[in-house]
């Protein structure tokens, strides 16, 4: 377990269904890549009782016999293969209830999502298996996972026939915060700059699995070339793979994720629906959903809670970078990356991404604030413009219970940041266009989020908070 990083929350939730004294589902899901699979291996190693993994192309009748092979070699005996996940149930009852009904039994399906072929009849036999069986057997810890986070939520979390509230333990593994992303690195002997770990967590999130395909010996650069743009690089084909393997009908999930890179601030439904052409209908809704689930985006609440302005907005840093600069670049240039170091359109995506860094940190952000007790509601603003007014727009909005209002702007620097006389009339008319658009008779903080923070001059006293990027490693 020693290898674990972070993921402290987790295994106390671990530890607290082990010393339950009735049986245990524990339901560990995530988005692809995230360290399920790595969490639940580590954390049990060889006190596993019996693990099976499904595939994700195999016939039913392979996976049963995959099953059998596996019972098989964990009770010494052979297993003939079953004939239905029925059968398979009932052949892991029977080798369960061998052993020492005083002994905690720690069984762990992986790829839950992959076992349940059409017509496989698995769910069905799962269910029947544990409420007839399973749930009775207070020495019995059954582990579920699955990549298919949608899945997952609609067949075990939010289901209303035979699993309906049976789960007693739910994990979301979340991506690493940029803390904890640090830490990994270090533990692979790699210790680079704040600057370069925020660039790389915008290329790559705080995912595990991409992340150990860093070379210590090589520059942050030469390794977004070699992971991403080198000839057969080892993430070359990971968009495809990535969306196909978690959505059927992937090629309508990937019409969405596209649109919604093209505006990064975000696109309300109706806007959806127009950029892609698909029908304004519930398989919509259960696409936006499922992707939501999945981890690959959010919805940005318009301030003062008009549901209707919502936007939703790509958030998954490795989607967001394959659509900016991988699927028209891929092969033509093994330098890409580095060719890019102060091209304008590299910039101009730092600068957004960081936004979405910030979104993604913002209880570190309140705690560098020093609201992290206070009640908080966030939110994004803007106001059109026309022939009289340009119009404003804030991307991160903190509305505290104590009737603060923290108007963040965020800014991606090489060095210090500094305001002049054009950028500090921009603010403050932004300020009041917020002000006198909503309203607000609350408290306004101008507050700026940045890499090295601002250089003091005559405007920098206009900002009253600010945050700084090793706050977000905190």
């Amino acid at each position: 377990m020693g290898n674990i990083i972070g993921r402290d929350k987790e295994i106390k939730r671990l530890e607290r269904a082990l010393e339950e004294k009735e049986a245990q589902l524990i339901v560990v899901y995530g988005r692809r890549r995230v360290g399920k699979t790595f969490l639940i291996n580590e954390y049990f190693g060889d006190s596993l009782t019996f693990k099976f993994t499904g595939s994700e192309n195999q016939k039913n009748s392979d996976q049963l016999k995959n099953f059998a092979l596996e019972l098989g070699n964990k009770a010494h005996r052979l297993i003939d293969t079953p004939k239905d996940w029925t059968e398979a149930f009932f052949a892991l009852r029977n080798y369960l209830g061998e052993n020492d009904k005083e002994e905690k039994q720690v069984v762990f399906f992986d790829e839950l999502p992959w076992m349940d072929k059409p017509h496989s009849g698995f769910m069905d036999a799962f269910e029947w298996f544990w409420n007839s069986w399973g749930s009775t057997r207070k020495n019995l810890v059954f582990i579920v996972c699955g990549s298919a986070t949608s899945w997952m939520v609609e067949k075990l979390d939010e289901n209303k026939g035979g699993f309906f509230n049976r789960q007693t333990c739910r994990l979301f593994l979340e991506p690493f915060d940029l803390k904890h992303t640090e830490l990994y690195l270090q533990s692979r002997n790699i210790y680079w700059s704040r600057y370069d770990i925020v660039q790389l967590y915008m290329i790559m999130g705080g995912i595990p699995f991409y992340l150990r395909l860093l070379d210590s010996e090589l520059t942050f650069n030469e390794n977004i070339d070699n992971i991403f743009f080198g000839r057969r690089a080892e993430l070359w084909n990971e968009f495809d793979h990535l969306y196909h393997t978690l959505f059927s009908n992937s090629e309508q999930y990937i019409k969405i994720a596209n649109a919604l890179s093209e505006k990064r601030g975000g696109l309300s439904r109706d806007e959806i629906v127009r950029k892609t052409g698909l029908a304004s209908n519930g398989v919509l809704t259960k696409m936006l959903s499922d992707l939501e689930k999945s981890g690959f985006i959010r919805i940005n609440k318009f301030y003062g809670n008009k549901k209707r302005e919502s936007k939703y907005q790509l958030s998954d840093y490795y989607s967001l970078f394959y659509f900016k600069f991988i699927k028209d670049n891929y092969g033509k240039d093994e330098h890409f990356w580095s060719n890019m170091n102060d091209n304008p359109s590299r910039r101009a995506w730092a600068g957004l991404t960081f936004e979405q860094v910030c979104k993604d940190h913002v209880s570190q952000i309140k705690h560098k604030l020093g609201i992290s007790g206070i009640l908080t509601d966030i939110s994004v603003w803007s106001l059109q413009g026309d022939k009289t007014n340009k119009g404003a727009q804030v991307d991160l909005i903190i509305e505290r219970r104590d009737r603060v209002i923290n108007l963040c702007e965020i800014k991606f620097s090489s060095n210090e940041y500094e305001i002049d006389k054009d950028y500090d009339m921009e603010l403050k008319n932004k300020v009041n266009a917020f002000r006198d658009s909503t309203k607000n008779k609350m408290t306004l903080i101008l507050t700026f989020i940045t890499t090295y923070g601002l250089k003091k001059n005559m405007y920098s006293n206009y900002v009253g908070k600010e945050v700084c990027m090793d706050d977000l490693f905190q």
